[in-house]
């Protein structure tokens, strides 16, 4: 039997977590948040997929081959979120359950950061929560994925 994937995709300057601004995004690196999210994956029999990039035409091929063979995406677009048309784009197309997800709360920071291209586009949004968003993300991933929660757009 196949386990069930999910993909965790991270946008620009996410490689940089726990050196840049720490006290807006943490101290904790890439590295050691997917090692827990992998950690929670075994736990919960789930094949991960986690990816850093700093393009945003490698994070839309990252969006369309989540769409071919993931069962949830989770995506922390970075500062694509405020910027990327195609992004959105992708996100639109990929008819999979999708998580955004934010270190920081970006409605509690500057105005350019109140907009995300990608809101519309996906199921749920996690922000606020430093590294533990990306646990709670998994978590709502599972549930879309498992039939616990519904996911609906109003």
């Amino acid at each position: 039997m196949t386990k069930t994937l999910f993909h965790i995709l991270n946008g620009p300057n996410l490689n940089l977590l726990g050196q840049r601004e720490p006290e807006i995004y943490g101290h904790h690196s890439l590295d050691a948040i997917e090692a827990s999210c992998q950690k929670w994956a075994e736990n919960h029999d789930i094949a991960l997929l986690a990816r850093q990039t700093n393009s945003e035409g490698t994070l839309v091929d990252y969006i369309q081959n989540a769409a071919e063979d993931a069962s949830a995406l989770i995506i922390n677009p970075g500062a694509y979120t405020h910027t990327s048309i195609a992004l959105h784009d992708a996100l639109a197309a990929c008819k999979i359950p999708k998580i955004e997800l934010h270190l920081s709360n970006p409605h509690a920071r500057e105005p350019f950061r109140h907009r995300s291209f990608a809101s519309s586009v996906v199921d749920g949004i996690i922000c606020g929560f430093g590294a533990h968003g990306y646990i709670l993300a998994l978590e709502a991933a599972f549930g879309l994925t498992h039939g616990q929660t519904s996911g609906q757009k109003s």
